[in-house]
């Protein structure tokens, strides 16, 4: 199977949820699955240009005072349909680039306490991570009990507490192999 530009699925599946414009796209995206994909302006607003051309989306201006005229983009029939498409395809797996693993597999090179601090970093990260997911979890449950969408938010969500979890347990083990070096 060729691969297939995700940009656009996650700009048609952004859609599903309403107008908006690439602006209100990149901010829906930071402020809900953020934690596992992410997409730029430099991504997104050639993306509308072209699903705007082959009819999937469509682009309406709307002038604003003392600002350029801004456009907002609607999911068309035909769009849902590509996503729809798109979405029963088998997900294609990914090789995760993680700097740290990097720098700990080339780690022999530096100190033992140097490695520790990367794993300490990347702890706190994991940490503040962790606690984000859990506000999400809350916010959902509570102001978003009843969307027809909360299970599957909520299944994402989960992935990333139980991820977030296991690579602290890791960071955790990580360390204490560090420190065993030094003992």
């Amino acid at each position: 199977m060729a691969r297939s530009n995700r940009t656009r699925y996650t700009v048609l599946g952004t859609l599903t949820h309403g107008p908006r414009t690439g602006y209100d796209i990149k901010k829906f995206i930071e402020g809900s699955i953020a934690n596992f994909w992410r997409e730029s302006y430099g991504q997104i607003y050639p993306t509308l240009k072209n699903l705007a051309a082959e009819g999937l989306v469509t682009r309406e201006s709307q002038e604003q005072e003392g600002k350029p005229d801004r456009y907002v983009y609607s999911l068309t029939d035909a769009g849902r349909s590509k996503l729809r498409e798109w979405l029963v395809e088998p997900a294609e797996p990914q090789v995760p680039r993680i700097e740290l693993l990097l720098k700990l597999f080339f780690g022999a090179e530096v100190s033992v306490e140097a490695n520790v601090r990367h794993v300490e970093r990347h702890r706190q990260h994991l940490e503040q991570r962790l606690a984000k997911c859990h506000e999400i979890e809350e916010y959902l449950k509570d102001v978003q009990r009843d969307a027809p969408g909360l299970p599957f938010w909520l299944m994402g969500l989960r992935q990333g507490i139980l991820v977030n979890e296991a690579l602290l347990a890791w960071c955790d083990e990580a360390t204490a192999t560090l420190q065993a070096l030094t003992d």
